[in-house]
Order: structure tokens, then C-alpha cells, then sequence
């Protein structure tokens, strides 16, 4: 047509708020200890105190484990969890997931592993098979995944399906095709690790392709793959997770000072993008919780 031009615009990534980027901070884990990054939280106040760091700075969910007092590990103490848990459901609107892992190497009872879901989080992991991890065996059995995923289902808790390897997604597949899981299943790829699935984008691609087309998911890049794996996620229209558990470094050689940090980083990339950041409520229609009255 004389005199017409057509003109471009950039895709609107925001024009659906589901397309909005959930920024999981993962605060403590349970191995790395202050030798390694002195920035590492310890006590309930220390991780309550991060994680409002982390919902000042921009993000929706936090990753929850707590610390014994007196070896710096984690455990699964009900108390020490309420600890934390309570304060940041009175001074935030955070989606809480909290952890069943316990430990790499160390077989806890399945009740003490189970034992955070009596706090009645929105979201609990739910580590889909076992692997060599953390210099030891991080054992998940199916007698043990079919009892967590049962549990879950009663008490109202989104698993957080965490991804090792492709074998996992067959099983939570499996545990949902028994009735054990409800879709829409929400997935964490963990990627990076030493005996685990690679981080890189063709690892990703094959892990997306197994996964149900309901399905939501997020990826965390271990050590030096946390922010590479966390661009293309961003990019792929994913959700992600960063946070010391997971890298103590926030460039080469250069230690994190907070979570929050790593936070603030994503904020940045991702409305540099154009996606902008889920709030909290947001969060939870993505992933098909409950809204807060």
C-alpha cells in the first residue's frame, strides 16, 4: 500500500498477568555453613530477617529450610520452623514453600521429614527420586514420595517438584497419573549439580519436552550456572530461583553480601526484558493457589 509502513512493536510479555516472572529466593539450604559465606542465615531471625529482604527487593516466593543452633546444619525442627514461619506470614505477604529434603546423607524418618508441613505452607518440595548429592545419597524412595505426595494432596500443599534428572519427571507423572498428584503440576529444575542433568539449553529443551503441557516451572542454575540458566528462563517465558542455598558467589571469585542481592539483580534484568515481576498474589494464580482475603 503507497505511503504504509508497517511498523514492529516487541512482543508485550505483561499483556497477560500470568506471563509475569515468579522470583523464588532460596535462603538457607541445609549444608553450606559461614565458613563458606559468612552472609549464609543461621537462626529464625537471621532467615525471617533475609526473606523480608528478599520480598522488599522483589520477590514472591522464598525456599525454606531452618538451621540447628548448635551445628549450623539443617533440620527439620517444627519449632525452629514456626519460628520463622509465623513472623513473615505477620509482616509479609510471601508464599511460603518450605522444604521436606532434610539432609544428603542422612536417612531422617519420613515423619521428621514430613514434619514442616505442619505449618501449613502454601508449597513444599518434593525431590522426585534420589541422587548422589552433597557427599552422600540424597534418598528418595517411591514409598517415600508416594507418602509425602499423599500428604500434600490431604493437607492442601502445592508440591515444588524438584527436577535432578529427566527420571523424575517420569515419576511425578506417574505419581499423578496414581492419584497422588493434582494438576497443574509446578516443576523447579535443578541444574548444575555434579551427578545430576547438565545446565545448559539443550538439557532444559529435553526436560521441557517431558514435562505436561500444564505445567508450570522454574529453573535454579547451581554455582557458576545461576545467573546463565537464570537469563534463558527469564527469556523462555520460566520462573526463577536464586539465593545462597544454591550459589554463595555473586560474580567470579566475589561472594554474595545477601540474597537480596541476587534478587535485585533479576528485578533489574527482567524489566530491562519488558516481563515484569509476579507480586505475591500474582504468585498464586500463576501457580493455581489460593489468594490471601
Amino acid at each position: 500500500m503507497p505511503g504504509y509502513t508497517e511498523m514492529t512493536r516487541e512482543p508485550d510479555h505483561n499483556s497477560n498477568p500470568e506471563n509475569r516472572l515468579i522470583i523464588t529466593a532460596a535462603i538457607t539450604g541445609s549444608r553450606n555453613r559461614r565458613d563458606l559465606s559468612p552472609a549464609i542465615p543461621y537462626t529464625p531471625e537471621e532467615i525471617v530477617q533475609s526473606s523480608i529482604e528478599c520480598w522488599d527487593a522483589g520477590a514472591s516466593m522464598v525456599h525454606l529450610h531452618v538451621r540447628d543452633p548448635d551445628t549450623g546444619l539443617g533440620t527439620q525442627d517444627r519449632e525452629l520452623y514456626r519460628q520463622v514461619v509465623e513472623p513473615l506470614r505477620a509482616r509479609t505477604d510471601l508464599v511460603l514453600c518450605l522444604t521436606t529434603s532434610g539432609i544428603a546423607g542422612r536417612n531422617l524418618p519420613y515423619e521428621d521429614r514430613l514434619a514442616s508441613l505442619d505449618l501449613a505452607p502454601e508449597l513444599a518440595s518434593l525431590d522426585a527420586g534420589s541422587i548422589n548429592l552433597g557427599g552422600g545419597v540424597f534418598s528418595n524412595p517411591p514409598d517415600f514420595l508416594e507418602m509425602a505426595a499423599r500428604k500434600m494432596l490431604q493437607q492442601g500443599v502445592k508440591p515444588e517438584i524438584e527436577v535432578f534428572d529427566s527420571g523424575m519427571i517420569t515419576a511425578a507423572v506417574g505419581l499423578r497419573d496414581q492419584g497422588h498428584l493434582a494438576d497443574p503440576l509446578h516443576f523447579q529444575f535443578v541444574l548444575g549439580t555434579p551427578w545430576g542433568a547438565r545446565a545448559d539449553p539443550k538439557t532444559l529443551l529435553f526436560l521441557l519436552d517431558m514435562i505436561p503441557e500444564s505445567a508450570t516451572w522454574s529453573i535454579i542454575g547451581i554455582g557458576k550456572n545461576h545467573l546463565p540458566m537464570s537469563t534463558i528462563a527469564l527469556a523462555m517465558g520460566g520462573h526463577i530461583r536464586v539465593g545462597l542455598e544454591d550459589n554463595i558467589y555473586y560474580s567470579r571469585g566475589v561472594l554474595a553480601q545477601s540474597n537480596a542481592q541476587f534478587v535485585e539483580r533479576i528485578v533489574r534484568l527482567s524489566r530491562e526484558y519488558g516481563r515484569e515481576v509476579a507480586t505475591p498474589d500474582e504468585t498464586r494464580v500463576i501457580l493455581g493457589l489460593s489468594t490471601q482475603a
